[in-house]
């Protein structure tokens, strides 16, 4: 059986004749053309139309995502600005800002890349200039400060699996993009992410979701764009009230991505594509979309392998070497996730819930530009996934660990 797997921008074709091999692809869905899909859902709304949001005499500011998300912000940028000239605006009333939270600026060519025409006003988000505006379950409410200046406050969004959301979209572009520290170390923190109902492919009574939710409403977000995706491309376009966009394109992408499997594995290939691939904060999602999701298929004695180039390191930003600092530092990871039970930095909340599944599960980085620092990470480093899997192993491929629900066959929750 030939089996591919993404390593950056190519496919990795992997040999492992000796083994038993089950790959778990999900359907995919059916994609659309987004330009379209992207008008026809400005034209039917969830909520007030966008024409009853904003008025000629307002300033706009639109928060979009960064290059961690594979977002066509461009593309819905362009849709929603016929959407805004036509009410009567004119550009000097719009903001861009890039959503980055904790991570990296963006750099003026990613920029470009990102928001197309909208370079000339476009921004990144600064997390050291932010103004509070209001609390949720005691914790402040902290805006960059020129998303606070406007008047309307509309978002893009990437509506994926999310390991504490359930999925990502909808306010979480503006609250966590768009945020201060104060929100970000209260919503990744321990106690939260400790909480039942935090956990991947669940919006419905899940707290951090909630939390999200709630803090979008003091912060304004009263209108977003936002698509959903699979491996098949594009699935589906949805705007107006955060909450309900949300809830659409979760449904199909719950649709889309789940994938019954049954068993046990002394293997699980977790693909992960660019831009995840990116740094091994971003790439360590694969390993726990499935050792923490709904359902894990490895044995307790088996390994998850995780092909990733890592140009990046450990990442740049500063949630990302927060995360690289906990785990380089540590004995090993029970130590780790004991300690840090007592609370983090913001950022380092990765560095949390890898530990958490390190306690359980051993990973494997293979094909990576920093196997030394793979290492330091309380991780191993191999040559190539042939090199990670032992001969005669049962091994589960997942081409797209990201995009991938597993559940436990005969479920059909996620």
């Amino acid at each position: 059986m030939s089996v591919r797997v993404p390593l950056g921008d190519e496919l990795l074709t992997l040999s492992l004749p000796e083994c038993n091999v089950t790959v778990a692809e999900p359907v995919g869905g059916k994609p659309v053309d987004l330009n379209s899909a992207a008008r026809d859902a400005l034209d039917s709304p969830h909520g007030p139309a966008l024409s009853e949001v904003v008025s000629p005499d307002e300033t706009v500011a639109v928060v979009v995502t960064d290059v961690t998300r594979a977002t066509p912000d461009d593309v819905l940028l362009e849709v929603l600005w016929e959407r805004l000239t036509a009410i009567g605006l004119n550009r000097d009333q719009l903001q861009v800002v890039v959503g980055l939270g904790l991570h990296r600026p963006l750099t003026d060519e990613e920029i470009t890349e990102t928001v197309g025409d909208f370079t000339d006003c476009t921004v990144n988000h600064d997390p050291e200039r932010t103004v509070e505006v209001g609390t949720v379950d005691g914790c402040p409410i902290e805006l960059f400060e020129q998303v606070v200046e406007a008047d309307v406050v509309l978002s893009t969004g990437m509506v994926e699996p999310h390991q504490y959301a359930g999925f990502s979209g909808g306010a979480k572009t503006v609250v966590i993009g768009a945020g201060g520290e104060s929100q970000i170390r209260y919503s990744h923190g321990p106690e939260m992410l400790g909480r039942d109902g935090v956990r991947l492919g669940r919006i419905d009574e899940n707290p951090f979701r909630s939390f999200l939710d709630r803090a979008g409403d003091i912060a304004g977000v009263e209108f977003c764009l936002n698509v959903t995706h699979s491996p098949a491309g594009l699935l589906g376009v949805a705007a107006g009230a955060p909450r309900a966009v949300v809830s659409e394109l979760a449904a199909t992408a719950r649709e889309a991505l789940a994938v019954e499997v049954s068993g046990s594995y002394d293997a699980i290939v977790a693909g992960v594509s660019a831009p995840k691939d990116a740094n091994l904060y971003q790439a360590s999602r694969a390993p726990t979309y499935v050792a923490l999701g709904a359902h894990n298929p490895l044995s307790p004695e088996g390994t998850l392998v995780v092909p990733a180039r890592l140009p990046e390191g450990a990442g740049e930003g500063t949630g990302e070497q927060r995360f690289f600092e906990q785990l380089s530092t540590a004995a090993d990871a029970e130590s780790l996730y004991q300690s840090m039970k007592n609370g983090y930095e913001p950022g380092a909340q990765r560095a949390f819930v890898v530990a958490k599944m390190l306690r359980d599960q051993s990973v494997t980085v293979t094909n990576s530009t920093c196997p030394e620092l793979v290492e330091q990470c309380l991780m191993s480093a191999a040559p190539t996934v042939e090199d990670a899997i032992e001969p005669g192993s049962d091994v589960l491929v997942v081409p797209d660990a990201l995009n991938t629900l597993l559940l436990d066959k005969g479920d059909t929750t996620a």
